[in-house]
């Protein structure tokens, strides 16, 4: 069972229930945040990113007592990755709730979501904001009845704790940015990751996000300056790491990389 102290806890927002998967790891943190939404005068709700595949119908289960016996009537996704979609074809079969993602490979019986979009379901309005960076389909999904400034369910565009990877070359800086900035201006907000607690309201935590990236931005340069202009032309994201991130090993190395390839681009296209 996940730590509800790193975890949004069972019932984060007005119009929102929380089950945390059971699949933590250091890039998960307590695990993938499944979030149930709906009215409470509503005989439906949705389900925003089913999970990993690891224990896809033992979650399903648990996430649709969060329904409290309401039936699930659509599935969204934030983004491809696998700790959000492995579980959807099982979330599909018990619910017979069609499935939308930007990515049409991930959606059943319904179309690909489009940006901007206005979608109710639940009895609840959904605003579906494409923000990639990510990833190139990363998707948020804005309550606007949630509360009195509203909610977001950010994906791994923004986690309850720490900063999020872009994986590059599928996910560029460049479009992060942007969506940060996009964010950032929508105002006080209530965050609700994919991973991890609330942070703090979205106008602060994009900001955050965008300082943190801008600094990574100007400490890349610093390395680079202090290299002969022929070495800082030919050096590659896995050279890159141990010069701004001493001592990663194994998988978050190799996030790094990533991390690192995405900043180089960027600054090599400036």
């Amino acid at each position: 069972m996940s730590d509800t102290a790193q975890t949004p806890g069972p019932a984060p927002a007005p119009l929102v229930r929380c089950v945390t998967a059971r699949n933590p790891s250091p890039m998960t943190l307590a695990g993938t945040n499944t979030y149930v939404v709906f009215a409470d005068d509503a005989a439906t709700a949705v389900v925003v990113d089913p999970g990993p595949a690891e224990d896809a119908e033992g979650h399903a289960e648990r996430v649709m007592a969060a329904a409290e016996g309401r039936s699930v009537e659509l599935i969204l996704v934030t983004h491809r990755h696998a700790d959000h979609t492995g579980g959807l074809d099982a979330f599909h079969a018990a619910t017979g709730a069609p499935v939308r993602a930007a990515d049409p490979a991930h959606c059943r019986v319904a179309a690909p979501l489009t940006p901007d979009e206005r979608i109710e379901a639940g009895g609840v309005v959904v605003q579906a904001w494409h923000t990639p960076g990510h990833t190139s389909d990363s998707y948020c999904f804005v309550l606007p009845a949630s509360g009195a400034r509203g909610a977001v369910l950010t994906g791994d565009t923004i986690l309850g704790e720490g900063t999020t990877m872009l994986d590059h070359p599928d996910g560029t800086l460049a479009d992060y940015l942007d969506s940060l900035e996009r964010l950032e201006a929508a105002g006080l907000l209530t965050v609700l990751p994919a991973h991890g607690p609330v942070p703090a309201p979205l106008e602060t935590i994009a900001r955050d996000y965008l300082d943190h990236r801008e600094g990574r931005l100007a400490q890349i340069e610093r390395v680079l300056e202090d290299m002969p202009e022929d070495d800082a032309d030919a050096i590659t994201p896995a050279e890159l790491v141990p010069l701004v991130y001493p001592g990663l090993e194994g998988q978050v190395r190799r996030v790094a990389e990533q991390v690192m390839a995405s900043h180089l681009a960027y600054l090599r296209e400036d």
